[in-house]
């Protein structure tokens, strides 16, 4: 076993990326492809998709300076749409891991950029409960790929397994290489989520025990 804990994105790994519905948006609106993504990217500091997760801007604020950076672009699109592709399916066999690694008894977090506090009840509250800690962007006020806010993953995961975790000790999944990049950068063993059940034949390597094709 390389890994003993397990850091877990949420969207694009957990549930289904959003860039597809994105697109599928772009699509219908006769907007340029791939526009959305620029815009996430252009600034990604200080943009307002970067404001918004870190909850400095509510969703009228958001969709204000969001829908002011597609005009100065040249481009006119709904930010309220943009908002409804971010609820992705969940992936069967991603939730299927993370109950085996559950019962393996090794520490789980979920570190998740978003735009509001993620719901404890229904059926994501079932989901949020199969972790040991949830660190999320809009409550910690920091966002990835900040390094802060993998560090601060690593003390929530520490205090809830009752032991000291360090980087090394963990493996991260994400979908985004710009969120992996400082991950690695502080010691995690990193896996990009291109295709789920190559990234859980990763992990299955790191964990030393099949994860892979246990839908």
């Amino acid at each position: 076993m390389t890994v003993t804990a397990v850091v877990f994105d949420l969207g694009g790994v957990i549930t289904e990326s959003p860039m597809t519905a994105f697109a599928a948006y772009e699509r219908e609106a006769g907007l340029p492809e791939g526009l959305i993504r620029q815009l996430n990217s252009t600034d990604p500091d200080t943009n307002a998709w970067a404001r918004f997760e870190r909850n400095e801007l509510d969703v009228a604020g958001f969709c204000a300076a969001f829908e002011a950076e597609a005009a100065a672009r040249g481009h006119r699109l709904e930010a309220a749409r943009v908002l409804a592709a971010l609820h992705g399916e969940v992936r069967p066999a991603m939730v299927a891991a993370v109950r085996r690694l559950r019962e393996a008894g090794l520490p789980l977090a979920l570190l998740s950029n978003n735009v509001a506090p993620m719901e404890r009840t229904g059926r994501l509250g079932e989901l949020l409960g199969l972790f040991d800690a949830i660190v999320e962007s809009s409550v910690e006020g920091v966002r990835k790929p900040e390094p802060e806010i993998y560090r601060r993953a690593l003390v929530r995961l520490s205090d809830a397994a009752g032991r000291r975790i360090e980087a090394a000790d963990c493996a991260y999944l994400d979908d985004l290489g710009i969120n992996l990049k400082p991950a690695r950068a502080l010691g995690f063993s990193t896996i990009k989520v291109v295709d789920p059940s190559a990234a859980l034949a990763e992990l299955s390597e790191l964990v030393g025990f099949p994860l892979d094709g246990a839908a």
